[in-house]
């Protein structure tokens, strides 16, 4: 694979297997990981190329080159507060000419009225960080931190962004631990945002859900549906056909 004119010395450029994206990677600090292939994946089914969406910690971007990916989505939004993750995501959308789709910005989503029209947009997707914060914890400074642990956002900060930009009976999108599933029902319910289909992830069959996809609703009536499970590996410890058939259904 050709290197980008915005790589940088230690960075890789990691093809995405749909439309010949590609995506620059750090191999020191945080990398996207299934869990941004699921929540693509999952949004997709409702999202459409005219919704104007926000992508909320974008991280490297991935989520963002994701959606494009399978729906050519052609407004999207994606803010991180990091600078250099911004920066990378920034690198990586002007490696694939996506400049005009994708706008990245680097702010604080406590702070949504500096970036972002108030109930403006039709989706947005959110992968944050899962663990609450310990006593103990990585230097809160250290990217990886940040990414993992609820030092700059928690799920009510989360809530409550999507509650102001989210248009009425706009659609919110995130994966997150399962074993914090009544933390994210009662942040979403408590702004507003109603849930609406919860998707349970199992590493294997016969294990619990170590993973939730969840798809909310701004002002929605009250209804959820609980999902079949997806089972990400099978007894070998190989992906599954139902994960195998994830990737295969995006554009090539």
């Amino acid at each position: 694979m050709k290197k980008s004119p915005y790589q940088k010395p230690g960075e890789r450029l990691e093809p995405l297997g749909l439309r010949d994206l590609v995506i620059l990677q750090d191999p020191t600090s945080f990398r996207f990981s299934i869990d941004a292939v699921l929540l693509a994946w999952f949004a997709a089914q409702k999202i459409n190329a005219k919704d104007r969406l926000i992508d909320l910690g974008t991280g490297t971007g991935i989520l963002s080159l994701l959606l494009y990916g399978r729906k050519s989505v052609e407004h999207i939004k994606a803010i991180e507060l990091q600078p250099k993750m911004a920066n990378m995501a920034r690198r990586s959308v002007l490696t694939n000419k996506l400049e005009d789709h994708i706008d990245i910005i680097c702010g604080d989503l406590r702070n949504p009225n500096a970036y972002f029209h108030s109930s403006s947009y039709d989706a947005i997707v959110c992968n944050p960080p899962y663990m609450p914060v310990k006593r103990g914890m990585a230097n809160p400074k250290d990217t990886l931190a940040v990414s993992k642990h609820e030092i700059t956002c928690t799920l009510e900060d989360v809530a409550r962004f999507a509650k102001i930009t989210l248009k009425d009976r706009g659609r919110f999108f995130m994966i997150h631990r399962a074993d914090r599933v009544a933390d994210v029902t009662f942040s979403l319910r408590s702004a507003g945002l109603e849930p609406k289909r919860i998707l349970p992830v199992h590493p294997y069959q016969g294990k619990p859900a170590n993973l939730i996809l969840v798809e909310a609703m701004k002002k929605g009536q009250p209804q959820c549906r609980i999902d079949s499970p997806l089972f990400v590996y099978d007894k070998s410890g190989q992906y599954t056909d139902a994960i195998n058939a994830i990737y295969d259904d995006a554009p090539k």
